[in-house]
């Protein structure tokens, strides 16, 4: 047996509820008058009467229902109350106004804005339960259906008209009538639309319930719906696909369902809220690699750029740009936009603070393109970058700079006059993070091989490489150095100025001083071959190559122990060149006349040099104390 409801339910009639009601004061009133209404509930009341407010009046039809239904017409507002908070939907109710749905927009419509409640989630299992949101979903369905037929079926008579006889006025009023038409449904269908999304995207708040709507394929309704021009439509298609989104099944179908593209037309609009909710939902697709690209691809990239000038956008439209620039194909597009000096200018107006993170990651990506770096660097676009680097020890800002100087070309002469200021950096005290990345960037100055005519370029390089070797000493830095590709920008250097003794010592020297750090030692060792270069500089006219080279090696054998064979191999033959010479000598002119085997036995060998195990046998009569009479030769003779 049902419960009385009559008990838990108190009707109040607004008769004086139009278009120009005070909402805010009406709600107050309900509130006051109605004892059990919670004052809490202000906001809901008043939810409630905008909604009844705003709703189009029914249609005769539909009045007629209301008035079977409602005794007190079409602006009577129901407030359900009880002490375990339910509210009963009656099956008759469900079967009376949802029956005919198909045969009228406007019923359906208005059935659906019955259902106003599902803004407040208490409701939600009711209407979960009498399956209202997949009614909604079949309608959804349905009437996008309508509309593929609508259009088609314009599309036919447009074309009738333009081929028969656009001047006949009997056909001109036709198909000014079929459009009228058309524009008028279409008006009722995005009407109906919005109140079944909206139903939609409230009962979503359940992700179990939100599942079953992407099983029922929700995201193509959506994104179909995106061919509307009903910006109230829109902005709320557009919000649900942004909830949805964050899922990574829905973010695939709605690569599949060439979403971006749809939204790209929405970028750039008019109103305000549908261009930010548009942008939101175009950053949470930016993440992905094929999005990004595709957005690109549909020429958002220049619009986005626009927008960095737009105050209220600008902070949501940098992300997505943002995203773009981690690919390193998409890099270069930019220097076909605004985008580079629109941020030179927001890096500059930051003043003494420190720029925001994302702005100066932005800046980092876009530095590390040589076209993008040119751009960055015109006018004094670099002296002012080093100057707030230097000024503020922003290793972010630094890092920036570091990727402008990996560019080959005129981009490495620009820093010639901050050499010098950079290895000021290096040797005070100070961020780590930056003084590594003022390191880097001298690292990156020595790549570059100098030009035999280039002697102002000459002395620049050797100032870096003797830097470079006095920061070497500290622990730290070798570190860096060891990640940074110096140690083969310096061997091809070394190859370049080998004529030179000034480059060739102080080259050396830096190998001398990098050999004491793990780090650096292991890439010296394991990953060049700067030991068969120091090895052949063993034999330097320059005494003091030889000498620098001679204790790098000495480290190089105690670490290494393959190295370290070859070395003492090495140096066993320089010691002992004139004596080996010597000795090659004499068995040359030894073996001379029996060179072509004209003496008789000369192949034959006398036995009295072999024993029967086939070693030589020892001459009788001589001890061992006969040996110690051979003195070693240059203090190597004992290494044997």
């Amino acid at each position: 047996m049902q419960p009385d409801e009559s008990q838990y339910l108190q009707r109040i009639r607004l008769r004086s509820l139009n278009a120009s009601t005070d909402i805010s004061a009406l709600a107050r009133k309900v509130v006051e008058e109605c004892k059990v209404i919670h004052p809490s509930k202000l906001a809901e009341v008043e939810h409630l009467l905008l909604y009844l407010q705003n709703r189009k009046k029914p249609s005769s039809k539909c009045k007629y229902l209301f008035k079977t239904y409602f005794p007190m017409n079409h602006f009577l507002v129901d407030f359900y109350m009880s002490n375990s908070q339910s509210f009963y939907f009656s099956n008759v109710y469900l079967s009376i106004y949802f029956y005919d749905w198909k045969h009228s927009v406007e019923l359906a419509t208005t059935l659906i804005n019955i259902l106003c409640f599902s803004s407040f989630s208490q409701f939600h299992g009711l209407i979960t339960h009498y399956k209202i949101g997949a009614l909604c979903m079949n309608i959804i369905e349905h009437e996008l259906k309508k509309y593929d037929l609508w259009q088609d079926e314009l599309e036919k008579k447009s074309k009738a008209f333009i081929l028969f006889d656009p001047e006949n006025q009997r056909l001109r009023k036709e198909h000014e009538k079929t459009l009228k038409k058309y524009q008028s449904l279409l008006v009722k269908q995005e009407q109906l639309l919005r109140v079944a999304f909206y139903l939609l995207l409230n009962l979503s708040e359940d992700t179990r319930t939100e599942l079953k709507m992407r099983n029922k394929n929700i995201v193509h309704l959506l994104v179909k719906s995106l061919e509307r021009d009903n910006e109230e439509l829109l902005v709320l298609v557009v919000c649900f696909l942004k909830k949805l989104s964050i899922f990574l099944e829905n973010k695939n179908d709605m690569a599949e369902m060439d979403t971006v593209k749809k939204l790209a037309r929405l970028v750039s609009c008019e109103d305000e809220e549908l261009m930010n909710i548009t942008l939101r939902l175009l950053h949470n697709l930016s993440f992905d690699t094929g999005l990004h690209t595709k957005i690109v691809h549909v020429g958002l990239l220049r619009k986005l750029t626009d927008l960095l000038g737009d105050d209220t956008h600008k902070h949501i439209a940098m992300r997505i740009p943002y995203h773009i620039s981690v690919d390193d194909k998409s890099k270069s597009m930019f220097a076909y936009t605004d985008c580079i000096p629109q941020l030179m200018q927001m890096v500059f107006e930051h003043g003494e603070e420190r720029i925001d993170t994302e702005l100066i990651s932005f800046c980092i990506n876009l530095a590390a393109n040589k076209t993008n770096a040119q751009i960055i660097c015109e006018g004094n676009g670099l002296k002012m970058l080093m100057k707030r680097a230097l000024k503020l020890k922003d290793p972010l800002l630094m890092k920036m700079i570091r990727n402008i100087s990996q560019h080959d070309g005129p981009l490495k002469q620009l820093f010639i006059d901050y050499v010098g200021y950079l290895a000021a950096q290096i040797k005070q005290e100070g961020d780590e993070e930056f003084v590594i990345e003022c390191l880097g960037t001298m690292a990156n100055l020595t790549i570059p091989v100098p030009n035999d005519n280039c002697s102002a370029e000459d002395d620049l390089i050797l100032e870096v490489v003797i830097m470079i070797g006095t920061v070497s000493m500290d622990n730290s830095c070798a570190v860096v150095l060891a990640k940074s590709g110096i140690i083969s920008a310096l061997i091809e250097l070394l190859n370049a100025q080998q004529e030179d003794d000034e480059f060739v010592c102080q080259i050396i020297y830096v190998f001398y001083q990098m050999v004491f750090h793990q780090a650096t030692r292991d890439v010296i060792i394991k990953d060049t071959q700067a030991p068969a270069y120091l090895i052949d500089l063993m034999h330097d006219k320059n005494v003091e190559i030889r000498q620098v080279c001679d204790n790098t090696l000495d480290i190089i054998a105690e670490y290494d122990e393959e190295w370290g064979k070859k070395i003492q191999s090495e140096k066993f033959r320089w010691h002992n060149s004139q004596w080996l010479e010597m000795v090659e000598s004499r068995q040359m002119e030894d073996a001379e006349p029996y060179l072509y085997g004209d003496e008789p036995g000369a192949l034959e060998q006398p036995d009295l040099f072999y024993s029967t195990d086939g070693m030589m046998a020892p001459e009788p009569g001589l001890s061992p104390d006969f040996y110690s009479q051979f003195h070693s030769q240059n203090g190597d003779f004992n290494t044997w």
